[in-house]
């Protein structure tokens, strides 16, 4: 695919196509939908940066995001080239687990070269590099500071259009609106998607949705390294475990500095401030994320969520649901963040729009099939994500309790996790599931089968690393107070105690 704006004439497509909202989802779509559309309008409630800055209309942005190799070869199919760009603009790519100090259910993972990375960064810097180059299509509208409120629907089940307004305008009950004409809508507006009111406004079903909540809270702050840090990993990653439902992530960003997320399944509050995230920090499973933190230089305050459950809307249960209208992204499906799947579906998502428009021919008759390929291309995200949160005592679900196959099978996938510490075939299958590249019938590979039979070892208590290891771990006490922003968390230098180790200090 070319988004070379003189490599197509004008009039080639298929009429006019309208995308609701600008985020990642919507800004893959609408790449997705210019090889088949004379004109695609975004349509953006926000006022839209210039460059990588926060908005609104992204309010997750503030939180860690990751887009796995998968998702980002989708990324590249959709706009060649992207890759460079976005490391060129600051992003990360990351091979896991070369790169990663990875503690999961069993221990710390070998590290090795799996062919799996990550990219990961600001979600403002993808935002913004994808939709420049959206920008130099002139196929391409941004209708900013602009608001769906509903759907026009047409003769034989098919949407024609969308009621739009400015956004805050408040004229009268319902403000000035008027109707803009499409061949082709996309809801991709996220997961305070209208779409379900708007059906039922047209007479149709709203779909029913499944969900799966593992009552998680969120915080994540970004801090500068400590002066003279030197490290031979690039990520930490603590993965949560039924008796411990602490996960805990530090991602790099641009210009060496470093997002640090924390997530516990369960807790009605996220910490609040720096002090209370390093006390946070210090209650995972492995003292490892806690010890560098607290050396470091909070940059700003610590930002909180609550949204955290899966949720996917069944359209594809709906017996009847209008033609010429999809819903894609977080507006069709949200996963629990710590599972780093959103983007990469999203991605995924646009891909096959794009095949299925290609095969089709038309934007017309198409819907009914794509919503069902969009439902097998989610369908293997939300296993992944609704199994590893069913695990969790707290964890509410509308789904049926697990039979006694679904049982057995936990009890197994439960020995791989444990193997994957100690055998290099359980953390490749562990690892392609959790990063999409493959479904789980990875999990019955001879050799990971034999890795599940022997089980794990006791975990190593060292992380393994050069820098970070056994030997060269430092532990500093508690924060008392919480620091200020732009000073030094770490802890005045103090006399050792005698007897004690420096490397093997217990923790809170």
């Amino acid at each position: 695919m070319s988004l070379d704006p003189t490599s197509r004439g004008p009039d080639t497509g298929d009429g006019h196509a309208v995308v609701i909202g600008s985020g990642f989802a919507g800004l893959t779509a609408a790449r997705a939908l210019v090889d088949h559309m004379d004109r695609v309008t975004v349509i953006e409630r926000d006022r839209l940066p210039r460059g990588p800055r926060w908005r609104p209309g992204v309010s997750q942005s503030r939180h860690t995001h990751t887009l796995t190799d998968t998702g980002l070869r989708a990324l590249e199919q959709l706009f060649p080239g992207v890759t460079g760009e976005l490391v060129a603009a600051g992003m990360s790519l990351v091979r896991v687990p070369r790169d990663v100090l990875l503690y999961g259910p069993g221990g710390w993972l070998p590290r090795f070269d799996s062919g799996l990375s990550v990219l990961t960064g600001s979600r403002d810097v993808l935002d913004t590099v994808v939709r420049n180059r959206l920008h130099a299509d002139r196929k391409v509208r941004f209708l900013q500071q602009h608001e769906v409120v509903g759907l026009e629907g047409g003769r034989n089940d098919t949407v024609t259009g969308v009621v739009l307004r400015r956004a805050g305008d408040d004229t009268g009950p319902t403000g000035v609106r008027r109707l803009l004409r499409a061949e082709f809508v996309v809801d991709a507006s996220g997961y305070a998607s209208a779409t379900p009111q708007w059906l039922r406004e047209l007479g149709y079903e709203p779909p029913r949705e499944s969900v799966v909540d593992a009552g998680a809270s969120y915080a994540t702050a970004v801090y500068a390294p400590p002066v003279g840090h030197v490290d031979d990993w690039k990520g930490l990653l603590l993965t949560a475990t039924p008796d411990n439902p602490r996960h805990g992530a530090l991602t790099p960003l641009a210009g060496g500095k470093w997002m640090v997320s924390y997530a516990e399944n369960g807790a009605a509050h996220a910490p609040s401030g720096h002090a209370d995230f390093l006390l946070a920090l210090g209650r995972l499973r492995h003292p490892l994320l806690r010890e560098v933190v607290e050396s470091a230089t909070p940059l700003g305050p610590v930002y909180r969520s609550n949204r955290t459950e899966n949720r996917w809307r069944r359209y594809e249960w709906t017996r009847r649901l209008p033609d010429q209208f999809a819903v894609m992204g977080d507006a069709l499906a949200v996963f629990h963040p710590v599972h780093g799947q959103g983007l990469t579906v999203a991605a995924q998502c646009a891909v096959l729009l794009d095949a299925m428009l290609r095969s089709h021919g038309s934007t017309v008759g198409v819907a009914y099939r794509l919503r069902h390929a969009l439902a097998r291309q989610v369908a293997g995200a939300w296993r992944a994500a609704t199994a590893t949160d069913l695990a969790f005592p707290c964890a509410v679900a509308d789904v049926d309790p697990p039979g006694p196959a679904a049982r057995l099978a936990r009890r197994y996938l439960d020995r791989v996790a444990l193997a994957a510490s100690v055998d290099r075939a359980a953390a490749t299958a562990t690892l392609e599931v959790a990063h999409l590249r493959a479904g789980p019938a990875v999990f019955l590979r001879p050799r990971v089968v034999a890795a599940a039979v022997r089980g794990g070892r006791p975990a190593a208590f060292d992380a393994p690393s050069t820098t970070h290891g056994r030997g060269v771990r430092r532990r500093r006490p508690p924060l008392t107070t919480a620091p200020s922003v732009g000073a030094s968390t770490a802890a005045p230098p103090r006399s050792r105690v005698p007897g004690s180790s420096p490397t093997h200090l217990s923790g809170r």
